[in-house]
């Protein structure tokens, strides 16, 4: 793994512990020669592992939306900074720089990337890690709901287990080191439809 792709919020959050988990992760990325690839701001969650990163001496490339650029505060220090014209072309940049992806707490834009590129994996479009860094049980709901759709066969159990969730970064990349992707096994059931 060469670069590593994290969705988190352009907002702090309401505890320090999510600040302290983007610093963790930042540092665990850094100590394995892996570089951020991330949505370019210099705010909130955002701009803190941003922020570790370099300060951990890693490398980071932001890619942000031209008309984000002054809501979202680009983030000026970075190795390299991409402008690109829409949120599509936003996440699909950031899909084809990364080798795996985490989600760190966040709000709609973090569900919506990590949610997306989950089906992405579904589809057979990559066969990438993807994972929930389930800061202060800050997932469990969502993890839940997810498992809750599976149980009601919305989400074949396979395509479920594309999704790992853990609270420590170190054991999450260990996972991700070790991740096979399932085989491509049909996701629509013509029975059903």
């Amino acid at each position: 793994m060469k670069r590593l792709c994290v969705y988190c919020g352009s907002s702090s959050g309401a505890r320090p512990d999510y600040i302290l988990a983007a610093r963790q992760l930042a540092r665990t990325i850094v100590s394995k020669n892996i570089d951020l690839v991330y949505g370019g701001a210099s705010v909130g969650i955002m701009g803190e592992i941003a922020d570790a990163v370099l300060e951990e001496g890693g490398n980071v490339i932001g890619i942000i939306p031209k008309d984000l650029f002054v809501k979202e505060v680009a983030h000026t220090g970075l190795t390299e900074l991409r402008e690109v014209v829409s949120m599509h072309e936003r996440k699909l940049l950031m899909a084809e720089l990364s080798d795996g992806f985490i989600a760190l707490p966040g709000g709609f834009g973090t569900f919506e990337e990590i949610l997306e590129i989950i089906t992405w994996s579904q589809l057979g479009m990559h066969q990438k890690p993807c994972g929930l860094l389930n800061v202060y049980h800050y997932y469990d709901k969502l993890i839940d709901f997810l498992d809750h759709a599976a149980s009601e066969h919305f989400i074949k159990k396979i395509h479920r287990s594309i999704l790992l969730v853990e609270e420590c970064p170190e054991i999450l990349l260990e996972k991700f080191e070790a991740y096979k992707a399932p085989e491509a096994v049909k996701w629509i059931d013509r029975d059903s439809v």
